[in-house]
């Protein structure tokens, strides 16, 4: 027997073109123990990787018991999401952004919160407006500081914790700005500087290797030296360096830099061919189309080592599956990722690995509370 199992689940936003009831029946025939629901706000500006898997206005603990109660159903555990820009940016989309994160803290709320593992996930984002001026990054925690110390105290209050991922977002601008740090919790300093500021335990973080290995970060090292009561998920998502030209041109400590293209082929030099083409790698699906550039033995041997029982979180991004929109790949990207780390964090029985710890979610039966915005908790 293991001495820790991890479930398995799916994030959702791979399938942003299924209803909820679809999306659960695709789970379930992947095998997999629950879904992280992508529940951003449906008239949000971002455009990459999203999707809706949650009706959020309105919800009440009539629709928290039905949505445990069809959960349960299928045997599924749950976490929310919605990854947007918290602290820059546009300044109303950005409130409006704060405001929906309120929103998915009280419907985690609703559901059970920390007590049936309903984590709500976010990204920080950044301001580049002050990360411009001196003293910018530290500027930028400050901000950070100011924005999110009210958000993690009503979570706090509600007993629901908020988790960070850790993708830098450097396709999130334009190619035509020189920097692609667009997300503050990007890197593990940013995160120890996070919980510093605000010593909460109602905030912890989605740690995804992928994003490490593209920083030439080995996430077996992340993974000793962070807070492991801090890491609530671990996405499932990996890279290949590409060894190309544009490498060798531009080097990996910088990300590639957009020029005049008529200077570019000149010179010939590469250039971005898109918002997301600066830092030479290609995101895939471990087990997938391929060999990618992570140990993911040492890296589960590490996790366990240090006692994390979360879950592993599918989140396809991948070349070969989501990106064909193509629904037999996508599927076909989740269950080579299933069978890839099944021996590696399930039992083996007579049927082969499988995990063995399912436990149906909670009947909670909470009070319903309103829905606040930042204006309120602020006064």
């Amino acid at each position: 027997m293991k001495a820790i199992q991890n479930p398995i689940w799916l994030m959702s936003s791979a399938y942003d073109k299924l209803d909820q009831a679809e999306l659960l029946d695709v789970a379930v025939a992947n095998k997999v123990q629950g879904i992280d629901l992508c529940v951003f706000r449906e008239d949000g500006t971002r455009e990459d990787h999203t999707a809706t898997h949650l009706n959020y206005e309105g919800f009440n603990p009539d629709a928290a018991k039905e949505t445990i109660d069809r959960f349960n159903a299928k045997g599924l555990g749950l976490s929310l999401g919605a990854f947007e820009n918290m602290i820059g940016g546009d300044e109303a989309e950005r409130v409006k952004n704060q405001n929906h994160l309120l929103k998915l803290i009280r419907i985690a709320y609703l559901l059970g919160g920390d007590e049936n593992d309903v984590k709500v996930g976010t990204f920080v984002g950044y301001n580049h407006q002050l990360g411009n001026e001196i003293d910018g990054f530290q500027k930028n925690l400050e901000e950070y500081q100011r924005i999110f110390t009210p958000i993690i105290k009503y979570a706090e209050d509600l007993g629901v914790t908020v988790v960070y991922e850790n993708c830098p977002m450097e396709g999130w601008r334009s190619s035509r700005y020189s920097s692609t740090f667009n997300n503050l919790p990007g890197v593990l300093a940013a995160r120890k500087l996070m919980y510093a500021l605000i010593p909460s335990q109602a905030h912890g973080e989605i740690y995804d290797p992928s994003h490490d290995i593209w920083q030439n970060i080995d996430p077996v090292e992340v993974i000793k030296a962070m807070d492991i009561n801090r890491l609530k998920r671990v996405h499932v998502k990996t890279t290949k360096m590409n060894h190309n030209a544009a490498r060798i041109e531009w080097g990996g400590m910088y990300p590639m830099q957009q020029v005049d293209p008529a200077l570019a082929a000149k010179a010939g030099v590469s250039t971005p061919q898109h918002d997301w083409d600066r830092h030479h790698y290609t995101a895939m699906l471990p087990g997938f189309g391929g060999t990618d550039d992570m140990d993911w033995n040492a890296f589960v041997n590490i996790i366990h080592e240090r006692g994390f029982s979360g879950p592993f979180e599918i989140e396809n991004e991948a070349k070969n599956s989501k990106d064909t929109q193509n629904m037999a790949a996508i599927n076909q990207g989740a269950q080579a990722c299933v069978n890839f780390l099944a021996p590696l964090l399930w039992d083996l029985h007579s049927d082969g690995y499988h995990y063995s710890n399912p436990a149906p979610l909670k009947q909670v039966q909470r009070k319903d509370i309103p829905v606040v915005d930042m204006a309120h908790l602020s006064k």
